[in-house]
């Protein structure tokens, strides 16, 4: 089993920056991808972006390409998400999911453990 929690998030205005926390407990061992997803009111889930566990390869959405950045500490077993120049649109509950059988994937369904989310709203 895999545990998955998440902190950040807030309310921030337009052009603002958040650090999202990712804190991952239990089987930690090999490699395996951890993602960021978001789901925003009347939108389906989105894939935001994603890092391997061990090699640190990683893939972002066009729509966030050069202002998020997902990033990993393995020491202390967490992921980060710095979002920078927020826009409205990317208000959104963001949830980190970890993969035991991709090592690097964008499809949620390859996700089997999930966080409860984090509330991010950028006011205009």
């Amino acid at each position: 089993q895999v545990q998955l929690v998440e902190s950040g998030g807030g309310l921030v205005q337009a052009g603002g920056s958040l650090s999202l926390s990712c804190a991952v407990a239990g089987r930690t061992f090999g490699s395996y991808a951890v993602g960021w997803f978001r789901l925003a009111p009347g939108k389906e889930r989105e894939f935001v972006a994603a890092i391997t566990w061990s090699g640190g390869i990683t893939d972002y959405a066009d729509s966030v390409k050069g202002r998020f950045t997902i990033s990993r500490d393995n020491a202390k077993n967490t992921v980060y998400l710095q979002v920078n120049s927020l826009k409205p649109e990317d208000t959104a509950v963001y949830y980190c999911a970890c993969s035991t059988t991709v090592v690097l994937t964008t499809r949620d369904n390859d996700y089997e453990y999930w966080g409860q989310g984090t509330q991010v709203t950028v006011s205009s």
